[in-house]
């Protein structure tokens, strides 16, 4: 099986939120399509369709098949789209990535399997299932929202499989991103705005970011000095980041 692993993706994701229509809650993708065409208008590196703050775990399998298809479709080639396609059902998981590789994305974000607390070898099992169908996979353990643990050793063995990509910090544990950095060939990317500079400070690779919904600009800011080493420049963007992330307003 060809591995994946030389995909090269960097800086500033948005986490796409995904609009409503306030009267029918039904999927407001015209809306979709401008979000889309302003990120990329305002320099953003690329998407991610469907994580949490997406609310992939709210809406039907067919409205989410749909939105990772519409984010690919508006994003025409323009930046590389994540989407994401976790869920805690290892069948549905295999057949929301099939989708979204059909579709075009160009890696996918996998929640580990929430609620049920799978062992960590059926933990190991679910992953190494939906990294067979070939598209290069980012691993994503939100344990204070989902209830998952992963052990390192579990993602050690991950690491070693040819699809599995990429690890998303959303412990906000940077020693656990040390040692992932430290043990395996993953891209890491920071899942929490305030931890953009320290991840990548240990090398990860950008961040999977909400606050670019809002603040593109200030979060670029932050990757891109990090990517040409202009540490004094990233530093000041970090802290008005964090002003920003802690702000009422945010």
């Amino acid at each position: 099986m060809t591995s994946t692993k030389a995909l090269r993706l960097e800086g500033t994701f948005t986490a796409l939120v995904t609009p409503f229509v306030s009267q029918t809650k039904a999927i407001d993708f015209p809306s979709l399509r401008r979000i889309v065409d302003d990120q990329i208008a305002r320099g953003i590196n690329g998407l991610l369709s469907m994580g949490s703050t997406g609310e992939f775990c709210t809406v039907t399998h067919d409205e989410h098949d749909k939105v990772n298809a519409a984010v690919i479709e508006y994003a025409a080639g323009r930046v590389p789209v994540i989407a994401g396609t976790g869920s805690n059902s290892t069948e549905e998981a295999i057949r929301l990535t099939q989708a979204a590789k059909d579709a075009g994305a160009t890696a996918c974000l996998v929640a580990a399997p929430y609620y049920n607390k799978p062992s960590q070898r059926g933990m190991y099992e679910h992953f190494k299932a939906v990294q067979d169908v070939g598209l290069p996979v980012i691993l994503y353990c939100n344990s204070a929202r989902s209830g998952a643990t992963m052990t390192m050793e579990t993602v050690v063995a991950l690491a070693k499989l040819p699809h599995v990509f990429g690890w998303k910090e959303a412990t906000a544990s940077l020693a656990q991103a040390s040692n992932v950095a430290a043990r395996t060939d993953l891209a890491i990317f920071a899942g929490d705005d305030v931890l953009t500079l320290p991840i990548m400070a240990i090398g990860g690779v950008g961040v999977t970011s909400v606050l670019s919904n809002i603040a593109p600009e200030k979060v670029l800011a932050i990757t891109d000095a990090m990517r040409r080493g202009d540490y004094a420049a990233a530093r000041a963007a970090h802290f008005e980041s964090v002003r920003l992330c802690g702000s009422k307003d945010y």
